[in-house]
């Protein structure tokens, strides 16, 4: 069997993971980076809109405590307020950090880097080039990464990592992970101290999701296998523009630079009706006429916000309130205009990718006529439960980052801090990891062999199995089953439903069948996959079952507001002693220092 030794390795290539490799390697650690996809697939090219950092090049007065203050609100102070303030801060040197790596990064006309409006942000703040932002982002880094000579496992899938046994009672200590090749089906063994997941969300769990094919919760379930937890689960962002036709491509992104740049919502009646929609929590700062929103763009000081630029929770239960009641268009979602508000010169230079996008696959040129949008399922705040300053969850050496990571967003993520977020804790993760592994000299925990024979058994079950279930089956059933009973609107009796159907695919998937070979088999690929995203769904379900509040990214239907109790702890699930189910507990939230309340007064 294929074997390497490293100190740290680095599971994805996104831009949390490659920050993380790089940072690790610039600390002196002998490092690898190990990508499901191919090097520059990873899904953070996908990000248009920007990065999401109080530099105060448009808004001198922006500043770090502005940006905490408006990430805190924007999670309904949900959010591990470390982390926060961490990202808050050091965004900027991120961002600049960039540039100096070679990033192009659009202009403003003093020469400095042009940041952009956005949801839930009370300056423009989002570092951004046009809308092709994530793209530029994972080119840069992929470049720095290649230069700085980093090994990098592409196209090569992580399904256990190992623990060393002798370490005894607690969570236990990291030693390794178990690989296979993705075009040869061969195994992989590598020997390493620290392990950072960085392998981004869950999306391939639901039918309607902006999320490439990777996104199936993998670094979610290596570490609840691996005995760390996991936060905030229930918390699941609909973004609320993606396309609605047609169906091929129904859920694909719609960036929020569209809102940001002037484009209005409307419904088939012809109504702006995000103003029948400001929450009270957002009132002070949000216009309420159409004038003072429409001024917000040349006057920001004397005029208060669009509500379409309020944060993506509250305008995305919007959207599906005026579809349900009827006001939809005639694909079933609604109108995102910026023809009627802008030119056709300027909607071409800002979103050149969204021209592109609808002018090839819908037909619609975006400067002559409105878009059809509608919610889909974008990104989870849950993930795995870590320390804010270093990422290390409760498994010693296993490190989580970016979308894999919880705590720092809250119950809702506002646009352009994912970004941020990737760089600030990507670095902070790989420092730390450098600095674990070499801490330990030449007593490193060690990878015991009877594990690495049992994680290539099951990787190889499903070809054991005569006669069971196509795994495309279940996932299809799995989907369709989370988008109507675990969506946007949640209940109840919705969610226990869920939890059962999920009980009933878990006793499916002990019996699917894979046909054929090693080499080049995605159904193989995709059987393993499904255990992850069945774990995962599991998680979501239980907690949003749990959480008997309406918050950020979670809204039930029978618990339609806010509870204040439930606004001071978290919601924490981890694997059962059996390794077949998740069991959940309450925890507090962490106390915020006196001198930060005060932003909130």
């Amino acid at each position: 069997m294929e074997r390497h030794s490293y100190d740290v390795v680095v599971v994805g290539a996104g831009g949390a993971g490659l920050r993380a490799a790089i940072a690790a390697h610039d600390a002196g650690a002998r490092t690898a980076i190990v990508c499901k996809s191919l090097l520059g697939k990873a899904h953070t090219v996908m990000a248009e809109g920007g990065i999401a950092a109080a530099m105060g090049n448009r808004w001198p007065e922006d500043n770090w405590e502005v940006h905490f203050r408006d990430t805190m609100r924007g999670g309904k102070m949900l959010n591990n307020w470390r982390m926060a303030q961490l990202h808050a801060q050091e965004a900027p040197e991120r961002v600049q950090e960039l540039e100096d790596w070679g990033a192009l990064f659009d202009r403003t006309d003093d020469g400095l880097i042009s940041q952009r409006d956005f949801g839930g942000h009370k300056y423009a703040r989002l570092a951004h080039v046009g809308d092709r932002t994530g793209l530029e982002m994972i080119r840069t880094l992929q470049q720095r990464a290649v230069a700085l000579g980093i090994d990098v496992f592409m196209e090569c899938t992580v399904t256990d990592v190992f623990k060393d046994p002798s370490a005894g009672a607690g969570p236990g200590v990291v030693a390794g992970a178990f690989a296979y090749w993705r075009e040869s089906g061969r195994f992989i063994v590598f020997d390493a101290p620290s392990v950072i997941l960085a392998t981004g969300g869950i999306g391939k769990s639901f039918k309607v999701t902006s999320n490439s094919w990777e996104y199936t919760g993998d670094g979610h379930a290596l570490a609840m296998r691996a005995g760390a937890s996991l936060i905030n689960m229930e918390f699941v962002q609909f973004h609320p523009t993606g396309m609605v036709w047609p169906p091929s491509v129904k859920g694909l992104l719609v960036t929020e630079s569209v809102r940001g740049d002037g484009g209005i919502l409307k419904n088939s009646e012809g109504e702006r009706f995000m103003f029948d929609y400001i929450p009270e929590f957002f009132k002070a700062e949000t216009a309420d006429t159409v004038e003072e929103a429409d001024a917000w763009y040349d006057d920001k000081k004397n005029n208060r916000r669009p509500p379409e630029l309020l944060p993506r929770d509250e305008v995305a239960r919007a959207i599906n309130s005026e579809i349900k009641a009827g006001r939809g268009t005639p694909h079933g979602g609604i109108y995102l205009d910026i023809a009627s508000r802008r030119t056709p010169e300027f909607i071409r230079k800002r979103l050149p990718s969204m021209y592109h996008q609808f002018k090839e696959l819908a037909d619609v040129d975006i400067t002559a006529e409105a878009m059809e949008i509608g919610p889909t399922c974008h990104y989870v705040m849950g993930g795995v439960e870590v320390d804010a300053d270093t990422q290390e969850s409760a498994v010693t050496g296993l490190y989580a980052v970016g979308e894999c990571s919880g705590g720092m967003h809250g119950s809702n993520r506002l646009g352009g801090n994912s970004l941020g977020d990737l760089l600030v804790f990507g670095k902070r993760a790989g420092e730390h990891a450098s600095s674990y592994a070499a801490s330990l000299g030449g007593t490193r925990p060690q990878v015991d062999e009877a594990h690495v024979k049992a994680a290539q058994k099951s990787a190889l079950a499903p070809f054991e199995v005569e006669g069971g279930e196509n795994p495309y089956t279940i996932q299809s059933d799995l989907q369709q089953s989370m988008n109507d009973l675990v969506g946007i609107i949640r209940t109840r009796t919705e969610l226990e439903e869920s939890l059962a159907e999920i009980e009933a695919f878990k006793v499916r998937a002990s019996t699917m069948v894979v046909e054929g070979h090693r080499q080049y088999n995605p159904g193989w690929h995709l059987a393993l996959d499904l255990r992850n995203m069945l774990i995962v769904s599991e998680c979501i379900a239980k907690a949003a079952l749990a959480r008997e509040e309406s918050r950020g990214g979670h809204t039930r239907d029978d618990f339609p507001g806010p509870d204040a109790e439930w606004g001071t702890k978290n919601l924490v699930v981890n694997l059962n002693a059996e390794g077949t189910g998740v069991d959940l507990h309450e925890k507090a939230l962490p106390e915020m220092p006196d001198e930060l309340k005060g932003y909130f007064a």
